[in-house]
C-alpha cells in the first residue's frame, strides 16, 4: 500500500466513526443508547439492517466463495423476501405497540420468566460466537498488510470497535451505517468493472461469464432436491426462509435496527427495502469473486493466497520444496491458461475434451496445492490453512490501482465495525434488560442502567475478542457464521411461532420443547461440524429445530405432562 491508499483509508474511517459519534453524543439515557429514542427514517433503518449483515465476512469470505464455489450461494437468500413480509405483519407491530428494547421481552409477557431467560441465552451464545468470527476476519487484513500475528490485530480490531460503541450507543451505529452502505456499493461497483478491465482485451464481461459458465462458477439456481447439498433452491427457499425468519424476527442485532425507526411504518419499509435489495447486493458481491476467478485463468494466481503463512514457509527449513511446488503449480496453470483459448466458442463435441482436460488440471491443482497445506502445518502445527477467505484480499492488494486499494480496506474495515459494533450493542441491550433487570434485587435507575450497558458491552466485547483468537481453526467465515447460527435460530423461532399462533400452549411445555429440541438439534450438528462430514445440509437445521419445538410443545401441553 502506498501513502495514497493510507491516507484514504484513514480518512474514511476516521470520518466514519467521529460523524457517528458527533451525532448520538447526547444521549444521557438508556433509550438513547439502546434504541435512539426510536426517531430514525425507513431508510436509516433499512441501511442499518444491511450493514448490520455486510462485514468483513461479506466481503472476504463471499468474494472467496463466488472464487471457489461459483453464483450458488446467492441461494441461501431466497427465502429473505418471504421472511420480511412475515415479519411486517407479524413481529414489528407487536414489537413496536408492547414498546420492548429486546425481542426476549415479549416472552415473558407471553409465557414467563424462563422462556424468556433460556431463549435470550441461547441468543448470547450464537451472537457472542459469532461476532467473534466477526472480529477474525478484518484481523486479517491487519495481519496480512503488516505481517502480524493475528492475536494481536485480534485484539486491536475487537478493542477499536468496542471504544466508539461504548461512546455513542445505537444511533451513532445507525448513522456510520448510512456512510458505509454508500462507500460499500461503490467500491463493490468499481471492483466489478475493474476486474472485467483488467481481462485480456478480447475477453469482456460476457466472455467472462461464459468461461465462467464452462467452470461450472454460474450455476445461480439449482432445482435438483438433494437434504445433503448445501445450496439449491429448496433448502434456499425453505431452510433460508425459516433462517432469515429467526435472524431478523429474533435475533436482538437485527430487531435492534428495526426498533429505532420511528414508527411501525419506518420499521416495515426499511425491512422491505432489505428484502429487495440484499439479495440483488450478495448476487453483485459473488459475482466479483466470480470475475477474479476468470481474472486467474489469464494471469499468474499464487498457489497458496495467505501471505503470511506462505512468507513463514519461505523462511523455514522447508523453503526449498515450497519453491519446488510453487514451480510445479506455475506450470499447471500456464498449462489451463492454453486451455482457455477460444472456450467460449466451442461446439457440443469440443466441450466435452475441454471438461476434461479441464478437471484433470484441475486434479493437479488441488494435489498442488494440498502438499503446500501440508507443509505449512508441518512448519506450524497451529497455522491456518483457510485460503479462500484470502482470495479476495490478495487480488486487491497485488493487483488494483492505487487509491482504490485504500478505499477497499476502507469498506471492508467499516462494514466490519458496523456489523461488530451492532453486535456489540444488542449482547449488551439483552445482558441488560433480560438479564441485569430480570434478576436485579431492586428497580435500576435508568443511569445505573446505563452503566450496565456500557459495561455489559466491555465484557461481550473481551468475550467476542478471545472467541476470535480460535476463529481461523473454523473454515470459511460465512459458512461458519451461517451454521452456527443454524444450531440455534431453528428453536428461537420455534419459541416464538409458540407464543404468537399457539395461544393455548403455556410456558412450562414451550420451555421443555426448547430445551429438548436444543439438545436434539445440537446432538445432530455439532457432530457434523467436528467430523466435516454432513448427513444434512445445515439450512435445514432451521425449519427442523422450529417444528420441533411446535411439536414437542404441543404434545406437552395436550397430555399436560408435568416435568
Amino acid at each position: 500500500m502506498t501513502n495514497l491508499d493510507w491516507i484514504l483509508l484513514t480518512i474514511t474511517l476516521l470520518f466514519i466513526i467521529i460523524y457517528g459519534v458527533y451525532k448520538n453524543h447526547k444521549d444521557k439515557n438508556i433509550d438513547g443508547y439502546l434504541l435512539g429514542n426510536q426517531s430514525l427514517p425507513w431508510y436509516h433503518v433499512g441501511l442499518s439492517v444491511m450493514a448490520t449483515q455486510a462485514s468483513a465476512i461479506t466481503f472476504l469470505s463471499t468474494t472467496g466463495q463466488g472464487f471457489d464455489d461459483g453464483m450458488r450461494f446467492v441461494q441461501f437468500y431466497f427465502g429473505l423476501p418471504l421472511a420480511m413480509i412475515v415479519l411486517c405483519v407479524t413481529f414489528i407491530p407487536i414489537f413496536h405497540r408492547l414498546k420492548v428494547y429486546t425481542a426476549y421481552e415479549y416472552l415473558e409477557k407471553r409465557f414467563d420468566g424462563k422462556v424468556r431467560v433460556f431463549t435470550a441465552f441461547l441468543f448470547l451464545i450464537q451472537r457472542g460466537l459469532s461476532t467473534g468470527i466477526s472480529i477474525y476476519a478484518p484481523s486479517i487484513i491487519l495481519s496480512t498488510i503488516f505481517g502480524w500475528d493475528i492475536f494481536w490485530t485480534n485484539i486491536l480490531m475487537g478493542g477499536m470497535v468496542l471504544t466508539y460503541t461504548v461512546v455513542g450507543g445505537t444511533k451513532a451505529i445507525s448513522y456510520t451505517h448510512l456512510q458505509q452502505m454508500i462507500v460499500i456499493t461503490v467500491a463493490m461497483v468499481l471492483a466489478g468493472v475493474i476486474v472485467v478491465m483488467m481481462l485480456p482485451p478480447e475477453i469482456g464481461l460476457v466472455k467472462a461469464l461464459k468461461i465462467a459458465g464452462k467452470a461450472n462458477h454460474t450455476n445461480v439456481v439449482s432445482f435438483d432436491f438433494n437434504p445433503k447439498d448445501r445450496y439449491n433452491l429448496w433448502s434456499g427457499l425453505i431452510g433460508g426462509f425459516f433462517l432469515q425468519l429467526s435472524y431478523f424476527g429474533t435475533d436482538q442485532s437485527q430487531v435492534g435496527r428495526y426498533l429505532t425507526g420511528e414508527s411501525i411504518t419506518q420499521s416495515r419499509l426499511g425491512l422491505v427495502m432489505n428484502g429487495l435489495l440484499k439479495i440483488p447486493m450478495q448476487f453483485l458481491i459473488l459475482l466479483v469473486g466470480v470475475l477474479v476467478f476468470v481474472f486467474y485463468q489469464y494471469n499468474s494466481s499464487p498457489v497458496f493466497f495467505n501471505k503470511v503463512e506462505t512468507d513463514k514457509l519461505l523462511n523455514s527449513q522447508y523453503a526449498t520444496e515450497y519453491k519446488a511446488l510453487e514451480s510445479q503449480y506455475q506450470s499447471v496453470t500456464e498449462q489451463r491458461k492454453q486451455l482457455l483459448v477460444g472456450s467460449e466458442n466451442l461446439t457440443d463435441q469440443q466441450l466435452d475434451v475441454y471438461k476434461a482436460n479441464l478437471y484433470k488440471s484441475d486434479s493437479a491443482i488441488k494435489s498442488i496445492k494440498g502438499e503446500v497445506v501440508s507443509l505449512i502445518k508441518k512448519n506450524d502445527p497451529s497455522a491456518s490453512t483457510n485460503d479462500r477467505d484470502f482470495v479476495f484480499l490478495r487480488f486487491v492488494l497485488d493487483h488494483l490501482p492505487h487509491g482504490l486499494i485504500g478505499l477497499l480496506i476502507a469498506v471492508i474495515f467499516a462494514a466490519s465495525m458496523g456489523s461488530i459494533a451492532s453486535a456489540y450493542n444488542s449482547l449488551a441491550a439483552t445482558s441488560v434488560v433480560d438479564v441485569y433487570r430480570k434478576f436485579s434485587k431492586t428497580t435500576p435507575t435508568e443511569k445505573s442502567e446505563l452503566n450496565a450497558s456500557k459495561v455489559s458491552t466491555v465484557l461481550w466485547g473481551l468475550f467476542c475478542i478471545f472467541v476470535a483468537q480460535y476463529a481461523n481453526q473454523l473454515g470459511n467465515m460465512i459458512e461458519v457464521v451461517n451454521v452456527l447460527g443454524s444450531l440455534f435460530y431453528g428453536i428461537i423461532l420455534g419459541v416464538f411461532l409458540v407464543a404468537f399462533y399457539f395461544k393455548n400452549i403455556g410456558g412450562t411445555a414451550t420451555f421443555w420443547a426448547a430445551v429438548i429440541s436444543q439438545a436434539i438439534i445440537l446432538g445432530i450438528g455439532i457432530p457434523q461440524v467436528i467430523l466435516k462430514k454432513e448427513w444434512i445440509a445445515y439450512l435445514w437445521f432451521n425449519p427442523i429445530g422450529c417444528f420441533l419445538v411446535i411439536g414437542i410443545a404441543w404434545v406437552l401441553q395436550k397430555f399436560r405432562y408435568k416435568l
